[in-house]
């Protein structure tokens, strides 16, 4: 069974490194993509579900600038949702819904890529900008309450890696992992009655799908 499971796992490497002995190592050969590329974050997080937006400018092959905007919900760690008997999700001690709207600018380093072919493009990333958070009264219907909506202005960063995927010229696919920070200057914000955040972190996979150009 050992044995099973160890050519399980070489296999999907065999065609990539396997050579004949005494066989010099053939140069990886350079594929070369296009220098712009916009597309759609889809975000999951510990806050739940967002979406996003972003658009990146290549200085180098392996460096790039993006900018991007986002809007997710925050929420409490101390939350916990329950259901009332008509299956209305109810969060007892909420007082509001919190949403974060970063606008970030940052740049993108591509690693490994004398090593890994092109299908396969994993990079880290850094971004910061203002982040505008918003909230709205918990005890009112999600749409009614953003009538009666307040917002701040913070500041915000984050640091990621992911990887882009596909030997596509034309569509990009890719994954990332980020961690978001944000700080407000003022006393914070209330998700729970007298529990106020002046500093909110979070984790978030992100999907994106976009077009190169």
């Amino acid at each position: 069974m050992k044995r099973i499971i160890f050519l399980l796992l070489i296999i999907p490497f065999v065609g990539l490194y396997a050579q004949r002995i005494g066989e010099i190592a053939q140069e990886k050969p350079t594929v070369e993509f296009p220098p712009n590329s916009w597309g759609v974050d889809v975000m999951f997080g510990e806050g739940g579900f967002g979406l996003g937006t972003f658009l990146r400018k290549s200085f180098t092959s392996n460096l790039t600038g993006f900018v991007d905007f986002s809007i997710s919900e925050s929420k409490d760690e101390r939350e916990f949702e329950y259901y009332d008997i008509w299956g209305r999700p109810i969060v007892i001690g909420k007082k509001n819904r919190v949403f974060l709207l970063p606008i970030n600018f940052g740049v993108q380093q591509r690693l490994f890529d004398e090593v890994l072919v092109e299908n396969l493009r994993p990079y880290i990333n850094i971004g910061a900008g203002p982040t505008l958070v918003v909230t709205s009264p918990y005890e009112r219907e999600f749409f009614n309450s953003l009538g009666y909506a307040k917002a701040k202005i913070a500041i915000g960063a984050y640091a990621g890696f992911g990887a882009d995927f596909g030997f596509s010229k034309s569509n990009l696919l890719g994954l990332n992992i980020r961690y978001y920070y944000t700080h407000l200057f003022d006393e914070g914000v209330e998700n729970m009655y007298y529990k106020f955040r002046k500093n909110i972190g979070s984790i978030y996979i992100t999907l994106n799908i976009g077009i190169m150009y």
